[in-house]
């Protein structure tokens, strides 16, 4: 199938309240025009020089998104332009963060990553670590970032049960602070599933979902 057939494919199965997100990390802009070309819009990308390049190149209505891991001293160079971070794991992060966007005059929404599979491989905060962080005093300062949500990424294995009981506990995560509001507080995205999980993602309560092998095809 063509890659306008499997976008097609794709959001006419979602919900209204889930946002694709077209992961196009290693894929040349050839495939991402033709993402464009059918009509979406809303881009992930992992590694931030590939960002920069790739926004450089391709339409500027496309809406950027940072999904990978990001070292402090590479802000400045998505500062400009990215419109939502989902990767932020630490204060240290949201201090620059929060300088870069003043220094661009901008407020850059941002997703705190928290930490729910079973794999030392993977970033993020502890839910202990992540509600420290929210109710912490340094926070209350920033005033160029706003934390709209939190992102998760389940183990990569099989078993669907655990899959979903690691995003059932992300939402749950989720759930506590749906009442809770600040300047620079406010709850309203939930970034779990990849292509291989985004259904059960969906299930336990994901609005963000982050595909790229669905729609791209396998990596050669």
């Amino acid at each position: 199938m063509s890659i306008a057939n499997n976008i097609h494919k794709i959001k006419s199965s979602l919900t209204p309240q889930v946002t694709l997100i077209a992961v196009t990390k290693t894929h040349p802009i050839n495939k991402l025009q033709e993402v464009y070309d059918a009509g979406h819009k809303i881009f992930g990308e992992n590694k931030v020089q590939e960002l920069v390049d790739k926004y450089a190149v391709l339409p500027k209505d496309i809406e950027w998104h940072l999904i990978g891991h990001l070292q402090s001293n590479k802000v400045k160079y998505i500062a400009p332009f990215v419109s939502l971070i989902h990767s932020v794991d630490s204060l240290k992060l949201l201090q620059e963060i929060d300088k870069q966007a003043e220094k661009n005059n901008r407020i850059i929404n941002c997703l705190l990553q928290i930490y729910i599979a079973k794999e030392e491989t993977k970033f993020g905060l502890s839910f202990e670590e992540a509600e420290q962080l929210i109710h912490c005093k340094e926070l209350e300062v920033l005033k160029n970032i706003k934390i709209n949500g939190f992102m998760g990424m389940a183990t990569n294995t099989k078993n669907n049960e655990q899959i979903s009981n690691e995003f059932k506990s992300l939402k749950a995560f989720y759930d506590q602070f749906s009442n809770f509001s600040t300047f620079n507080f406010q709850l309203s995205n939930l970034s779990m599933g990849m292509s291989s999980d985004y259904q059960l993602a969906i299930e336990q309560g994901s609005t963000l979902i982050r595909v790229g092998s669905s729609i791209f095809g396998q990596r050669s």
